[in-house]
């Protein structure tokens, strides 16, 4: 075998066209949609964003139709696998990453692993027109499961005053449930209320916090030396982070959305953050590190979102993530057998 690649080193080097695969398919495309989101929770002071200003976003959203809304949150199966490991995360981002479902296990008597059981066997048999006892029901197991999220699809479909306890939810639930209606986060405000306003019975947690579980050494050191990095390319992105803040301060969501999903903002966002990332000079490599992580990260993201759709050929998606993972899952999703990426620039433009 040797003698043959020394022979003719031209097929060492030969690549595989995946990009025509698909050329010829029988069944219909999947439609993905990536929309990057500024991250509600961390507005700058003074900025607040309202329902009624994120309203025209929601609206534009809704005419795409998604049939599967994912979320920049863990499954609770991710976060039982990191439970289960203790040695390999720490305590601090499971606590960071995951929901406390010791409450809802309490009252329903399941742990997540049961948890997500019960809701794929409540899910398979989901009527067209649930019940108020069956969405409490379905609600406090996506709790129980680790996903709040899905609970609260349910619970907005709940007519006001079926929003109480019962069927699995106590009086703690409900007010958990309450409060995090008005929550600033994006996975509740967007992509949680226009699932309820479609009618779909739960959104898809995709995050994945194992790929970028990396090994920094010190990690006081990484930190100064990726911060230092990024400080080096902040003048060239200063016009656009004052220009994000103006919009924000604002509250003009569609303008503010069109601008950190458009591709000079997405572009110089990924120049002045992981570009200069790798740039850093540390002897320990330290920004190459980070970038492995966010890549490893991304990676398991695309390979999460994918298999949302695996048993539904022509699905519409919509991805709802911080704005910076966009370019990567563009990229990511764009490579899949059956898949084409949707243009959110002309949703948010032209609302078609």
């Amino acid at each position: 075998m040797l003698c043959v690649a020394l022979a003719a080193p031209g097929l060492v080097h030969a690549k595989v066209d995946l990009t025509s695969v698909d050329s010829g398919m029988a069944g219909p495309r999947s439609q993905v949609l990536v929309l990057g989101s500024v991250h509600l929770s961390q507005l700058p002071k003074g900025a607040t964003i309202t329902q009624d200003q994120l309203a025209p976003l929601l609206d534009r959203l809704a005419t795409y139709a998604p049939g599967i809304i994912t979320i920049e949150g863990l499954s609770g199966e991710t976060c039982d696998l990191m439970k289960r490991h203790p040695t390999v995360y720490a305590a601090d981002d499971v606590a960071n990453y995951c929901p406390d479902t010791s409450k809802a296990k309490a009252v329903t008597g399941l742990d997540i692993p049961a948890a997500i059981g019960e809701a794929q066997r409540l899910l398979k048999a989901w009527p067209a027109a649930p019940t108020p006892a069956q969405r409490r029901h379905l609600a406090a197991v996506f709790l129980a499961a680790g996903d709040p999220t899905s609970a609260m699809v349910q619970w907005l479909q709940l007519p006001e005053a079926e929003r109480r306890a019962g069927d699995g939810l106590n009086d703690e639930l409900v007010a958990s449930l309450q409060k995090a209606r008005d929550r600033p986060n994006e996975s509740t405000q967007i992509a949680a209320r226009l699932a309820a306003r479609l009618g779909l019975p739960r959104v898809y947690p995709i995050d994945d916090h194992t790929g970028d579980n990396i090994d920094v050494g010190d990690p006081v050191a990484y930190g100064k030396a990726v911060q230092a990095a990024w400080d080096a390319a902040a003048p060239r992105a200063k016009a656009m982070r004052d220009r994000e803040g103006e919009l924000e301060h604002k509250g003009d969501v569609l303008e503010l959305y069109r601008f950190i999903n458009s591709p000079a903002f997405q572009q110089i966002t990924v120049d002045t953050d992981f570009g200069a990332a790798l740039r850093d000079r540390s002897p320990q490599h330290y920004g190459q590190r980070y970038v492995a992580g966010w890549e490893g990260r991304n990676l398991r993201m695309a390979a999460n979102i994918r298999t949302t759709f695996g048993d539904q050929p022509g699905a519409r998606i919509l991805v709802v993530v911080g704005a910076s993972h966009k370019p990567w899952l563009d990229s990511l999703m764009g490579q899949m057998q059956g898949v084409d990426i949707v243009d959110v620039q002309h949703l948010l433009s032209d609302g078609k």
